[in-house]
C-alpha cells in the first residue's frame, strides 16, 4: 500500500492527505521516495532540474533511478514539495539515497545535479504556473454535484467539460462528464462508491483513450479505493461546499500536474 503523510498548506491552512506515487522499477518491483512524517513542507518557488528528481534505490535489487519528487498542489494554487525521510524504509517503499539532499532537511546543502542523464525518465511533469484559487459551488442538489466536478475539471486545465445529458444516445452509462481528453463520473448518493463504478469508469476511459476522474460525496469503499490505484484512477472526494479533496495518489498527481 503506497505510504501517506498529513500535509498542511503554509500559505491558506487546508491540510491534506498526501499519498506517495508507487512507480515501476526495471526489475518489476515497486519503488516511491521514502516520506518524511511530521517535517514541514516547501512552497516551490522556483523550479531547477536537481529540485525535480530524487535517486531512489529498489529495495528489491538495488537499483537506483530518478523519480519525480513528490509534490502536492493545494487548491490555493500553491504547490508544496514533500519532504523525504534520509533513510531506513520498510518493504518496497525505497529509500532515497543517502546523501541527496532532501526537501525539509535543515541539513543538506545545495542540492546536487544528477551526474548525467537519469537511468531512467518517467513522462515529464508539466507543473505550470500556479493556478487562481478554485471558487467552488455550494452543493445543495445532485445536479450541483455535478456542475462543481464540472467546474473543477475545468480549474485543472480540461477545456471544453460539458455534461453527457440525461438520455442523450450513446451516453455511456455511469458517465456524467465529458470533455476533450477527460471521462468523470460523479456520485451524489450517500453510499461509498464501488469498485465496480470504479472499473466501469476506468473501461470507458480506456476505450475513449482519456483520462477518467471520479467524484463521490460519500467517499469510496476500502475495495474501490484500492481498485482505482491499481488502475491509476483518480479518486475526489466532493464536500457540500463544493470543493474536491484529492484521497488516492493519482488524484495527488492529477492535481500538481494539471491536465
Amino acid at each position: 500500500m503506497s505510504e501517506s503523510v498529513p500535509v498542511s498548506c503554509p500559505s491558506c491552512g487546508r491540510r491534506h492527505t498526501f499519498v506517495a506515487s508507487v512507480h515501476s522499477c526495471a526489475c518489476g518491483a515497486p519503488v516511491a521516495p521514502s516520506l518524511a512524517k511530521g517535517a514541514p513542507v516547501e512552497p516551490v518557488t522556483q523550479r531547477s532540474w536537481a529540485e525535480e528528481w530524487v535517486r531512489v534505490r529498489c529495495a528489491a535489487c538495488g537499483r537506483e533511478d530518478h523519480w519525480p519528487r513528490p509534490e502536492l498542489g493545494c487548491a490555493c494554487g500553491a504547490m508544496l514539495r514533500i519532504p523525504l525521510r534520509r533513510e531506513g524504509a520498510a518493504g518496497p517503499a525505497a529509500d532515497a539515497v543517502a546523501g541527496d539532499p532532501v526537501a525539509g532537511d535543515p541539513l543538506a546543502g545545495p542540492a546536487r545535479p544528477p551526474a548525467g542523464p537519469p537511468a531512467h525518465i518517467p513522462l515529464p511533469r508539466t507543473a505550470a504556473a500556479p493556478r487562481p484559487s478554485f471558487r467552488p459551488l455550494t452543493i445543495r442538489t445532485a445536479d450541483d454535484a455535478v456542475t462543481a466536478a464540472a467546474l473543477y475539471l475545468r480549474w485543472l486545465g480540461f477545456k471544453g467539460v460539458i455534461r453527457t445529458g440525461e438520455g442523450r444516445a450513446g451516453r455511456p452509462a455511469g458517465i456524467d462528464l465529458r470533455g476533450p481528453g477527460v471521462l468523470a463520473q460523479v456520485d451524489p448518493t450517500t453510499r461509498p462508491a464501488t469498485p465496480r463504478s470504479v472499473e466501469c469508469l476506468w473501461l470507458n476511459g480506456l476505450n475513449a483513450s482519456v483520462v477518467s476522474v471520479f467524484f463521490s460525496l460519500a467517499g469510496y469503499a476500502d475495495e474501490a479505493r484500492a481498485r482505482a490505484d491499481e488502475l491509476s484512477v483518480p479518486l475526489f472526494v466532493l464536500d457540500l461546499t463544493g470543493t474536491p479533496r484529492p484521497v488516492n495518489g493519482p488524484a495527488d498527481e492529477l492535481v500538481s500536474a494539471g491536465a
